[in-house]
């Protein structure tokens, strides 16, 4: 069960019983799983073995085998999925028409065409470090996340090579590598407005402004959120209420609003080990750690201070191992209390599991976490 078992019997007794929940696993003994993603009713998993696994209605459904190793970020554009590698390449692949269990590649990028193209004239290489020289279009190191914008037009990807790249995605064509940190780039999630936000192992979050120049498009430094000593690990924002949410090797996850990106509104302390994966869905916020645990956050507006507060709903306990990765996608159901989703979970305990989540907030957890402390003067939530 997800709910402590002090709070078990009160949410049982809202809503017809409906409360967070275990519904099933899946489980393929061939690697760690380092990636999810979601398309209409299908769920792509990538692992440290060289396949990705496709599964639809809880069953194996088909799968497609890379070249390397370690996939660690999938997204999906329309008919297109992109997954980075740890050898800092980004494969492109499409469902088969005839039969859309097959799925073929159509592309790595950068290009043969564009590392070609780009490798005749030297001013396209940068020093990558003492007698070593690589392509500006080129990741030298591994892919630690994807992001699309919100027209699906660009990709970016970060790499521990420090740099984000931008990708045009109707081409494949390399538009821009930004020197964005100094150390590895764990995560980037590209937002509203035009914004692109990144964290790093060097304890910082830089957001950047996306403009188009002519047939091109420039981004440009705006500002800096966060400098900590611990590693930002993870990234996610809620597009409809414009929050940026940040997890780190503290176990920590601050937050920041649009409207006051000057200081963090809030910090939600669930986990005792590194924040490692970040989803929002509806007014819900998921963090998976190397604690194993899952947290399920709930926004909810205090309108003395017009911030956003946010409550623990529940600790969905369950793994074996951490928890590398999430996918959220509506369940389905109809309530006129709540919204529900299918919460998807993956883990360094080779396993995915699927759990039934609720954004409706029984009494009793309420009064549980009424009664904990408040962290930095704001009125965010936690079990401790």
């Amino acid at each position: 069960m997800a709910l402590p078992a002090s709070m078990l019997e009160g949410s049982l007794s809202n809503n017809g019983g409906y409360y967070n929940c275990l519904m099933g696993s899946l489980i393929r003994e061939e690697g760690h799983i380092y990636s999810l993603a979601t398309s209409g009713d299908l769920l792509y998993t990538g692992t440290d073995s060289k396949n990705i696994r496709v599964w639809r209605n809880q069953r194996e459904y088909s799968g497609f085998k890379s070249n390397s190793g370690l996939v660690k970020s999938i997204v999906i554009s329309e008919d297109k999925i992109f997954t980075g590698h740890q050898d800092g390449k980004i494969r492109v692949w499409k469902m088969c028409a005839k039969n859309p269990s097959v799925h073929k590649r159509v592309g790595t990028l950068p290009t043969f065409k564009s590392f070609m193209k780009k490798s005749i004239r030297p001013k396209n290489y940068i020093e990558i470090g003492r007698h070593r020289n690589t392509l500006w279009i080129r990741h030298y190191d591994a892919i630690s996340s994807l992001s699309l914008s919100e027209d699906r037009n660009y990709l970016y990807s970060a790499s521990w090579d420090k740099t984000v790249k931008v990708w045009r995605t109707s081409n494949f064509k390399c538009l821009e590598s930004i020197p964005a940190h100094d150390d590895a780039v764990n995560a980037v999630v590209a937002g509203f407005d035009g914004l692109v936000f990144t964290g790093s192992a060097d304890g910082t979050i830089k957001v950047w402004r996306r403009e188009v120049q002519g047939k091109g498009t420039k981004h440009f430094f705006s500002q800096s959120l966060l400098k900590q000593e611990c590693a930002v690990t993870a990234l996610a924002i809620d597009p409809t209420a414009t929050i940026l949410y940040c997890g780190s090797s503290n176990g920590k996850v601050n937050f920041w609003e649009k409207q006051n990106f000057a200081y963090p509104c809030g910090t939600l302390n669930g986990h005792k080990l590194a924040v490692l994966c970040l989803t929002t869905a509806g007014s819900l916020v998921f963090s998976g750690s190397a604690d194993m645990n899952i947290c399920v956050w709930k926004r909810v507006n205090n309108e003395d201070s017009n911030i956003d507060d946010h409550i623990c709903l529940s600790i969905l306990t369950g793994h074996n191992g951490p928890v590398k990765c999430l996918a959220v996608v509506p369940s389905g159901e109809t309530s006129s209390f709540d919204s529900r989703y299918v919460l998807y979970s993956g883990s360094l305990d080779k396993s995915i599991k699927i759990w039934r989540v609720s954004e409706e907030v029984p009494d009793s957890v309420v009064a549980f976490t009424r009664s904990n402390t408040r962290q930095h003067g704001s009125l965010s939530f936690a079990f401790r």
